[in-house]
């Protein structure tokens, strides 16, 4: 009989990684999911509490969409059970039937800073590890293996409280190869690129009026163009950007790594698209410190879907 395997999917970003994996495992029986959970926090899912998050009806809706065009299983949280192996785009929520069986969790880029909500749930650890948001990724201790992005993650994962001997460096697949960028048709060439993050719609602090006048001071008359993160509200940051950039151009949608492929500077705020400047070689504006940004790099081995379909036999093996 062939393994069966359920992937726990989320954002996009998210969901092409797992389904990267997915496909390194051709003979086993796999089947996704969008991410979820049990009640409450489920309860409060349907109630619409959780549009800021994986959970809620926008970006679950987009998985699905993902799911339904390339033809994949669906499982709808796993209720049809019997699964060898659960592989999960994060542990920040881990439901009862995917704590039963053995599970791969699978970072998916760069986690939010360290501010007064980890510290919170530091000092208050009966507080569900979401109230710290992604910065708590890895810290649930319920996987039997946690594949990251780097030798620099790892030992940061670590260092938080991760169970050292789970955590395996694996590079993640939609940052394993940036080089692939330079491949494109998008028509534009020398801009400064602005990717914007949805830190209002994840109750983070964002002054975008001063964010916006340091992007216009550090493009200094070079042309200029924003690309929106997907769960911005597109309507608002677009009129904030011509309010405050005249002339610059807003993508709400296209590939943000094509478009870092093409510019010469990149200015981000909270986004991993920092990984991919820094891997081009560009000249790169983040809210992060640009020393640790390097250290935590995503591994450019081209073999992380592969590196982690490799972890999940071993697993299922053991």
């Amino acid at each position: 009989m062939r393994p069966r395997v359920l992937f726990v999917c989320g954002s996009l970003n998210q969901t092409t990684q797992l389904h990267q994996v997915a496909r390194e495992l051709e003979r086993w029986d796999a089947a996704f999911t969008p991410y979820y959970a049990d009640p409450p926090l489920d309860w409060a899912r349907q109630a619409g509490l959780l549009e800021f998050t994986i959970l809620g009806f926008k970006l679950r809706q987009r998985c699905l969409d993902y799911l339904a065009t390339h033809r994949l299983t669906l499982d709808l949280h796993g209720r049809r059970g019997g699964y060898d192996l659960v592989v999960t785009c994060s542990d920040l929520v881990v439901p009862r039937n995917a704590a039963r069986r053995r599970l791969v969790a699978v970072q998916e880029g760069i986690l939010d800073p360290l501010d007064w909500t980890f510290a919170l749930w530091r000092r208050c650890r009966w507080l569900p590890r979401w109230v710290a948001g992604t910065a708590a990724t890895g810290l649930s201790g319920r996987y039997d293996r946690f594949c990251v992005a780097s030798e620099g993650y790892r030992d940061l994962f670590v260092r938080h409280g991760a169970p050292a001997d789970r955590v395996v460096v694996t590079g993640i697949p939609n940052f394993d190869d940036c080089q692939r960028y330079r491949r494109n048709a998008f028509p534009r060439r020398g801009y400064v690129l602005v990717c914007s993050s949805d830190a209002r719609e994840t109750f983070k602090r964002d002054d975008r009026r001063a964010f916006l006048a340091r992007c216009r001071e550090i493009a200094a008359g070079r042309p200029l163009i924003v690309k929106l993160h997907p769960n911005e509200d597109a309507a608002r940051a677009a009129r904030e950007v011509r309010e405050a950039c005249p002339g610059a151009e807003v993508f709400a949608r296209g590939s943000a790594e094509e478009m870092i492929a093409n510019c010469d500077v990149l200015i981000t705020q909270y986004s991993s698209t920092a990984f991919v400047g820094l891997a081009l070689g560009k000249e790169v504006h983040s809210y992060y410190d640009q020393t640790e940004l390097q250290r935590l790099l995503p591994v450019q081995n081209r073999s992380a879907a592969r590196n982690i379909a490799a972890v999940c036999r071993e697993v299922v093996a053991s």
